[in-house]
């Protein structure tokens, strides 16, 4: 069943109201007619919704709820990746995958060897961009939220930022004896229910002595990935599966 993503404001008592380019797909691509049913889902909270559309005209789609669907397709190990600003066409990989696999934040992070620079003017655009893309691998892949993609930050900023998690993990190809494994293992014998994980991934030209310093000495854990040197691109989409098969 196609499942299209609302705001609460969007939703009135049990009936939701669907707008923007929603519409045209609905429309135009799905065919969809009045009386056909389709999946909700409130993006603020996860709420999902098996509605019938009523009333189909230029400006919205109207649809009654037939039944709140209870499925837990989130998990419980909330991941933010902090990305070292790469090509773009890597980013947009980066994003689509990353979300595809169960990311909840993508933070994109400017650090010393970024071959890519974005000047302040440009990173709205960029940010909406990559965040209707995180939208739309978000539908495909059925999630119950849209993740976001955050403002431009900085090594610094990061390090700052590590009480809110339970781990942060730094990916380093330099790191030769702490592996990923070990510091799962660690945090496995915790047996929390809930989990948040930062992880931060350099980009092309890898992370920085000085700013792997930094993050060391505000308590993040520097780890390897194994003996082969990973792109950039990769190395998200590795340890979000690892993490997911071991911790979800």
């Amino acid at each position: 069943m196609p499942k299209f993503f609302v705001k609460q404001d969007q939703i009135k008592e049990d009936i939701i109201e669907i707008k923007e380019e929603d519409i045209k797909h609905i429309k135009n691509v799905l065919r969809k007619e009045i009386n056909d049913e389709i999946e909700i889902c409130n993006q603020e909270n996860g709420d999902n919704y098996k509605c019938k559309i009523e009333q189909i005209n230029q400006e919205n789609i109207k649809c009654r709820i037939i039944e709140k669907i209870e499925n837990r397709k989130e998990s419980q190990i909330y991941v933010d990746i902090y990305q070292g600003l790469p090509k773009v066409d890597k980013m947009e990989l980066i994003i689509q995958k990353s979300v595809e696999l169960g990311v909840y934040r993508i933070i994109p992070t400017n650090m010393k060897r970024c071959i890519v620079k974005i000047e302040a003017k440009e990173e709205h655009k960029k940010i909406e961009r990559w965040q209707k893309i995180s939208e739309v691998a978000a539908k495909q892949s059925g999630r119950n939220l849209i993740p976001k993609v955050e403002n431009i930050t900085n090594v610094k900023k990061i390090s700052n930022e590590l009480e809110q998690y339970d781990i942060l993990l730094v990916a380093y190809e330099e790191e030769q004896e702490n592996t990923l494994k070990q510091e799962l293992v660690k945090i496995k014998q915790e047996k929390k229910e809930k989990l948040n994980i930062g992880i931060v991934i350099g980009p092309e030209g890898g992370i920085d002595k000085e700013e792997i310093e930094i993050l060391k000495q505000s308590g993040a854990k520097i780890v390897t990935l194994g003996q082969r040197i990973l792109r950039t691109e990769t190395v998200a989409l590795n340890i979000l599966s690892i993490i997911m098969y071991e911790l979800e």
